[in-house]
């Protein structure tokens, strides 16, 4: 099964490709964006295989969106489908392997979709022997979208509406909430507060400060705070602590 994700700023052309793919026995629809910037998010979130991309959206256009996704570990096969034809050549330097008019025909899609998936079977078949959990985080900045390395957090906080990455060098706000961090990566973070993940790996001890427990984190000085709710859990889930 190809995992396709369906990138348009128009409502009504996202139903058209919608409906063309539903005649296709093979194909999933595991997402739609209405932006580059969401293109990108959901590439990240989703791994899909192909993405089905406008050219001309806000937030972020799809020239851009396919350059971040191109440099992704295993980056999906682009397919820009746009009603402008003067973006060709800038479409192919953005790595597309299909450039396709508007309105988008069913069997030049399926096609486009059939030479795309021929060139991705070797990441299907990678991902499906490791049912990947993404490698990666977005987190936008003014220069664009980062990728962070999920291997490379070590500690996330939350605050108000945002999510903030500590790694040893850096930090980074990212889009995700730590509720999908938790249930998503729960091998690499554990939860030591309601507002807070740990890599399990960067904890180096637990210690009483002012009363309360704190988590030391390799390479970085913050120390958070460990709720007493979590502290049994913590305490359970590393006992050598």
């Amino acid at each position: 099964m190809v995992k396709v994700l369906i990138a348009d700023d128009e409502p009504l052309a996202r139903i058209r490709l919608q409906q063309h793919l539903e005649k296709m026995s093979d194909v999933r629809i595991v997402g739609q964006a209405a932006n580059g910037l969401e293109a990108v998010q959901l590439t990240v979130k989703y791994c899909p295989d192909i993405v089905l991309m406008d050219i001309r959206m806000p937030e972020m256009d799809g020239l851009e969106a396919a350059k971040v996704i191109a440099e992704m570990s295993l980056p999906p096969a682009v397919i820009f489908c746009t009603a402008f034809d003067d973006f060709a050549l800038r479409a192919f330097d953005a790595q597309a392997c299909a450039y396709l008019l508007k309105p988008v025909k069913f069997d030049e899609l399926r096609l486009a979709i059939e030479r795309a998936s021929r060139k991705t079977r070797a990441q299907i078949n990678n991902r499906s022997q490791n049912q990947s959990q993404r490698r990666h985080l977005c987190s936008r900045t003014h220069q664009g979208i980062d990728l962070i390395p999920i291997k490379k957090i070590l500690l996330l906080q939350a605050e108000q509406k945002y999510v903030t990455a500590h790694l040893a060098n850096s930090e980074a706000v990212l889009s995700d909430t730590l509720k999908e961090i938790e249930e998503e990566f729960p091998d690499l973070f554990v939860r030591v507060h309601r507002n807070a993940l740990v890599a399990r790996e960067a904890i180096e001890g637990l210690s009483f400060i002012d009363g309360h427990l704190q988590v030391s984190i390799r390479d970085i000085s913050i120390k958070p705070v460990v709720s007493r709710r979590l502290e049994p859990k913590l305490r359970q889930l590393l006992p050598e602590l």
